[in-house]
Order: structure tokens, then sequence, then C-alpha cells
């Protein structure tokens, strides 16, 4: 398959929305480990010896992959992990939706019990399917521009075109 000139500039888009959202995620939980913790145990759906960890622990993982995507380095792994990461989002959201739960998602900081009319499953799995298809976007086509990974198989080692 012939790549397009302008698959390096989307490649970047990408990157930079799927890093940015997920750096900003991270870093608004980070500070509050303790409210993250809150949020993993509102979805009722992990163990609560692994709430801990998990909360605790997941901000840091988006903030890498964040990082990762932002610097255009390991850029198929870290697309590989956010669109783990995304899979995983919308299944807690769904299955909160479907069990009748009513809880803040708690994407972006916050998170636990709301008003049942206060709650956007929709809409965030809407955005999280938005961000899966930028994550796969970018394990197909990984090259782009301003990126400190180079295709190995040039031999200039010159990013996407």
């Amino acid at each position: 398959m012939k790549v397009r000139p302008w698959f390096g500039w989307v490649s970047l888009g990408a990157r930079l929305v799927l890093g940015g959202v997920m750096l900003v995620a991270g870093a608004l939980k980070v500070t509050d480990p303790e409210t993250a913790a809150q949020a993993v145990r509102a979805y009722e759906l992990l163990p609560s010896a692994l709430v801990e960890p998990v909360g605790w622990g997941l901000p840091f993982l988006e903030i890498a992959i964040g990082l990762l995507l932002l610097v255009g380095f390991g850029v198929r792994a870290a697309a590989v992990a956010a669109g783990v990461f995304m899979v995983v989002f919308i299944a807690a959201v769904a299955s909160a939706w479907a069990r009748g739960l009513a809880i803040d998602c708690g994407c972006f900081g916050g998170g636990g019990q709301v008003a049942p009319g206060q709650t956007k499953y929709l809409q965030e799995i809407l955005r999280d399917l938005g961000l899966l298809a930028l994550a796969a976007w970018l394990w197909l086509n990984p090259l782009s521009k301003f990126a400190l990974e180079t295709d190995s198989h040039t031999p200039t080692g010159a990013t996407a075109s």
C-alpha cells in the first residue's frame, strides 16, 4: 500500500489529540489519588484489593502513554496501549450504564456517585470510540510529522512525508 503524503499530517493530529487527552486525563488524576481510587471503586468491577493500586497507578500510565504519543516515540506501542485503555473504559462505562449505576466516569478527575440525571454515558462512550479510532489510525500509520521516531527503512531516517 502506498503511503499518501498527507498521512504524516493526519498521524500528527491523531498523536496530538490522543496524546493530549491521555496526558491531561492522567495529570488531573495524579494529584488526587484518593479520588481516582474512589472513581475506580464506583464502577463496582474490581475486587477491593485492586481498587487502590489501579486508582493510583492508572494516572501514571496515562501520562506515560500521552507523553510517548506527544513526542512521537514508540507510537505504535503507545497507540496499542491507548487503544486497550479505550476498550476497557468503554466496557466499564457500558457496564455501569447497563447495571443502572449513576456515576461520573472519573475520566478527567473526580468520579464516584452522581444523581441519576447527571450521567453522560453515551457521550463518554462516543468520545472514547473516537479516541479508539485515533489509536487504530496510529497503529496502522505510526509515522508522522515532527516525531522523534523515524522510519528505519529509509536511508536518511526521515519521518513520514
